[in-house]
This record gives C-alpha cells, structure tokens and sequence, in this order.
C-alpha cells in the first residue's frame, strides 16, 4: 500500500466547502441571495428551487428583489416565503415580490454566533475522522518503512492543522459578519 495525501486533501477541503455552504444559509441582518437557496415552490405540480423560477438580486443593503421568469409563479412564491423558517414577510406588488430583512436583536446574533461555532465543530470533527484514516492507513501498511511511516504521519497532521485552522477563519469571518450591526 502506498501513502498518498491527495484523497486525503480532497475530504478535509470538503468539509470546508460544507461548512462554507452551511454558513451561506444563515442570516446576518444584510440581504444575502444565498439565504433563499432552501426555499423550494410548487410550480406546474413540482417542488422547483425558487432561484430556477425567479431572479433574485440585492437593490438595498436589506433588501431582496424576486422577480419571477413566469408571472403565474407569484403567488406560490409568496407562500413558500411565508411556509420557509427564515421569519421572513414577502410584500408583492404583482410583478415581484420585495424582501426586507430586518435588523437582527443582539440575543439572536449571538445565537447565530452560537450556530456558527457548532458548524465549525462538525466541520473539524469531519476533518479529524479523516486524519484518524489516514493515520490508521499507515499503521495498517506494514511493508511502509518506520522513517515514511513517520513522515507521512507528520504529514497529515501537518495537513489536518492547516484545515483546521482555515475552518476557523472561516467560522470567525462568519461570526464578525453576523456581529457587525
């Protein structure tokens, strides 16, 4: 069995992208497109992402814009919105449907903050499972030489540390966004 890093490096930077994509879908108190990616309409009989029915744009810091490609999707629109768990009130006019989001208390900032921390949590938990396979890789590998077997167990942990520590940048860059009024 040979050593290699390169499956190693793909899981660990997924669950940065996991956590990236986790992230996305919390709330700040700005308007973020991203916010409505779980939002699903019924449109023709089907559940439909709501950004292949509609554009959706930022005209105002705390504002979002949907603007439907199909006029009849409006009102189904409104009431995946209204049925969603972002706490949110669409305000149609007929031909888009406008999003304020609201300021955000500092209780619930600090709640989200609170979430944010145990996304990171998974996220590292995520890449240790990783090292924790490749370590056990490499004592399984008894034709590996002790030296190689030692370098390359250097060379995960030396790995897991560098993803460990952009998970946190990532967690802190969420939580001063989420902090900042």
């Amino acid at each position: 069995m040979t050593f290699d890093l390169t499956n190693a490096k793909e899981r660990m930077q997924g669950a940065q992208e996991a956590l990236q994509r986790e992230l996305a879908n919390i709330r700040t108190g700005r308007a973020n497109p991203n916010i409505l990616n779980r939002i699903e309409v019924e449109y023709y009989g089907a559940m439909t992402p709501l950004n292949q029915v509609a554009s959706i744009s930022v005209p105002e810091a705390r504002i979002l814009l949907i603007t439907p490609f199909d006029k009849s999707a409006l009102e189904a629109i409104v009431h995946a919105i209204n049925v969603s768990d972002l706490g949110l009130n669409p305000a149609s006019d007929g031909n888009i449907v406008r999003l304020a989001i609201p300021q955000m208390t500092e209780e619930r900032r600090k709640e989200l903050a609170k979430e944010v921390k145990a996304e990171a949590e998974k996220a590292k938990v995520s890449v240790r499972n990783v090292r924790r396979d490749i370590m056990d890789d490499i004592k399984k590998d008894k034709e590996m030489p002790e030296d190689d077997a030692r370098k390359a167990e250097d060379q995960t942990q030396k790995l897991t540390d560098e993803n460990i520590k952009a998970i946190d940048g990532i967690a802190a860059e969420k939580e001063k966004e989420l902090l900042t009024i």
